[in-house]
């Protein structure tokens, strides 16, 4: 039995794509066939434009699913993973949380490397990624791994279900971007109020200002609450991938935020 950690882009959505694109491109030919003078001229610019974006947006898709891909040749998704669970420590009999788990990528990782603690995985499974990614499957993995210091259960990055100071680390990878209508420094926040006293922490997510603000600030500001070697690492600048790799992948501004309460 073999792990299966899907794709960060869903089968769904790149076949999805190609087969509107074949449906434009059917639509363009019908509509040269089925209609004379300026209302074919008309109906072949949409269709012939739609065929075109959608072509780009497949192509797109499928270099990305590729590219994510944990059997393919780029492995990027276990790059990241492998790289950011080497900032995860734990003390023995410890425990770990990693928020927004999917199918246990990263619980997993950290639990091999703390043999001798425990890692729980939380997710709300469900969203757009309901169908593709879900507790059962993480605890496939872990034993396709034959991991068994991990465990899985639901819960909500927006307020964890947990007590405060519960875990002697915390860590997360590509979530809080994917959460709107919510502040992303409040989200880090969050998860860093589940975090023991002398705990690290390692969240990886696309930390542009646009999406979080002024990261600098929120550096200074947990420095100032008394977290220790707090730093930002760009992971889009040749850590995980390069800067051409990132700016064609849409993942500038890939940041690994680290340190220790």
């Amino acid at each position: 039995m073999k792990p299966d950690y899907k794709n960060w882009v869903p089968d769904i959505l790149v076949y999805g794509l190609a087969g509107a694109f074949i449906v434009a491109l059917i639509l363009f030919f019908v509509t040269g066939a089925m209609f004379q003078g300026n209302l074919k001229t008309v109906f072949q610019i949409v269709t012939g434009i739609g065929a075109i974006i959608l072509a780009f947006f497949s192509a797109w898709m499928k270099i990305l699913h590729d590219t994510f891909d944990y059997n393919g040749k780029r492995k990027l998704s276990k790059t990241i993973i492998e790289g950011v669970s080497e900032y995860v420590h734990l003390p023995s009999g410890g425990k770990g949380l990693d928020v927004g788990c999917g199918s246990g990528a990263l619980t997993i990782a950290c639990a091999r490397r703390n043999p001798s603690a425990t890692m729980t995985g939380c997710d709300i499974w469900s969203g757009g990624y309901k169908t593709v990614f879900t507790k059962n499957l993480c605890y496939d993995n872990a034993k396709a791994e034959g991991i068994d210091n991990v465990e899985f259960v639901e819960g909500n990055a927006i307020k964890l279900p947990f007590e405060d100071e519960s875990f002697d680390s915390v860590t997360s990878n590509y979530v809080y971007h994917n959460i709107s209508g919510h502040n992303k420094q409040e989200l880090l926040l969050e998860t860093l109020r589940v975090l023991k006293k002398g705990g690290t922490f390692a969240i990886h997510d696309l930390m542009t200002n646009m999406r979080y603000g002024d990261m600098k600030q929120f550096v200074n500001k947990l420095r100032e609450e008394g977290y220790e070697e707090v730093r930002l690492i760009d992971t889009a600048d040749g850590m995980f991938m390069k800067k051409n790799e990132a700016k064609w992948l849409d993942l500038a501004g890939s940041t690994l935020l680290v340190g220790k309460k």
